[in-house]
């Protein structure tokens, strides 16, 4: 089964203004490395404010945007409210990879990406890995 991962639309935010991922239509690019992931917006679902019965169990999962738009689910930056439910979200995009991590290694896109740049020290074995040091600013 293929990872899936949830990147934060602040986080994202600082990204593209750094210039270290482009996120066009349904595509999010790790420019350090040509990754590509196909992305949809979601919403990382933190807590139930209320103290309602939380008959949807929401709480702690990450949900495309679309699947709580048809169950009436309403989304105000980081507050969602379903039915007598109220939520502490956190928006972003949810993706997954567009091709396998042994082809990412081999792309044509990942050597341009790195200036044609072969791995020095130690090479990333995984998506996991690729966006761990995305984010730690290790990549």
């Amino acid at each position: 089964m293929q990872n899936k991962f949830f990147f934060p639309q602040a986080a994202l935010d600082e990204w593209g203004i750094e210039g270290k991922a482009d996120l066009s239509g349904s595509e999010l690019i790790v420019l350090a490395e040509g990754r590509r992931y196909k992305v949809e917006e979601a919403v990382r679902v933190i807590a139930e404010v209320t103290g309602a019965n939380e008959e949807h169990a929401l709480v702690g999962k990450v949900k495309p945007k679309r699947a709580l738009d048809e169950i009436g689910a309403e989304i105000l930056e980081g507050s969602m409210i379903l039915g007598d439910n109220a939520y502490d979200v956190v928006p972003g995009w949810m993706g997954a990879p567009t091709t396998s991590f042994a082809d990412h290694l081999l792309s044509p896109e990942r050597m341009a990406a790195r200036g044609n740049r072969t791995d020095v020290g130690k090479a990333l074995s995984s998506d996991e890995e690729l966006i761990s040091r995305f984010v730690e600013g290790t990549l």
